[in-house]
């Protein structure tokens, strides 16, 4: 175990599954990095730079949407079966996508008829997959998911609207205000630093390990503050 991660006793019952989910740009796959590493586990990322029709979605999103849903929750569910199949050598694994919430993005982009048929290929691709022990939602306002976007600079990207990214904000609210698969520990991302202050990755680290049960919530910014007795 390497020094950063010297303070985590993972002999403990930590999840053995944990997600991290949220919008576009809201920073889920640099956390899931983090914690991989932090817990010296196995990684899942969603891999958006290998679906072929991606940038060809956001170009014309009528034209390209059923393939580039279907892509993604093929590519989503052969990762998940293939973890189910593994023998469970890491203590922890950490992916940035849950399966479920591929049917959010199909129901934002599919007309009925596409919709329709994506509901039958995901209905027979998602039978048994595993669940998460813990998914951890990220939240920003649209404004700072568009900066973050625009900052990283990838060219497919900079074609998202900020109606499309409000749209996609408000599913994920809906989606999450009525999941109950796992616990769920919602953060308030918009003001935390955790790709690059290591403390502000602690602190989110140390909530995330004493995350068990139901729902809760966790608001960073607050918790600096009474840190810091300001």
């Amino acid at each position: 175990m390497n020094e950063a991660n010297a303070s985590l006793d993972l002999a403990k019952p930590w999840p053995e599954f944990v997600v991290v989910e949220g919008p576009i740009g809201v920073g889920k796959t640099t956390l899931a990095k983090k914690l991989s590493r932090s817990f010296e586990s196995n990684l899942l990322l969603e891999g958006a730079d290998d679906n072929p029709f991606l940038e060809r979605f956001y170009e014309n999103p009528r034209v390209a949407a059923l393939p580039t849903q279907l892509h993604f929750l093929l590519q989503r569910a052969r990762q998940l079966k293939e973890m189910k199949q593994e023998d469970m050598f890491s203590p922890v694994r950490v992916a940035d996508f849950l399966i479920e919430k591929d049917r959010l993005f199909a129901e934002l982009t599919l007309d009925e008829d596409e919709l329709d048929l994506y509901e039958q290929v995901y209905a027979t691709l998602t039978i048994d997959v595993p669940k998460p022990d813990l998914v951890v939602y990220l939240q920003a306002p649209v404004e700072v998911l568009l900066e973050r976007i625009y900052k990283r600079g990838l060219s497919h990207e900079q074609m998202i609207e900020a109606a499309y990214l409000q749209r996609l904000c408000d599913a994920y609210v809906s989606f999450f205000y009525q999941y109950a698969e796992a616990p769920l520990l919602i953060v308030n991302a918009a003001d935390i630093d955790f790709a690059n202050n290591e403390d502000e990755y602690q602190l989110l680290l140390a909530r995330i390990l004493a995350n068990r049960s139901g729902r809760n919530y966790f608001n960073p910014s607050s918790v600096i503050m009474q840190e810091l007795d300001l």
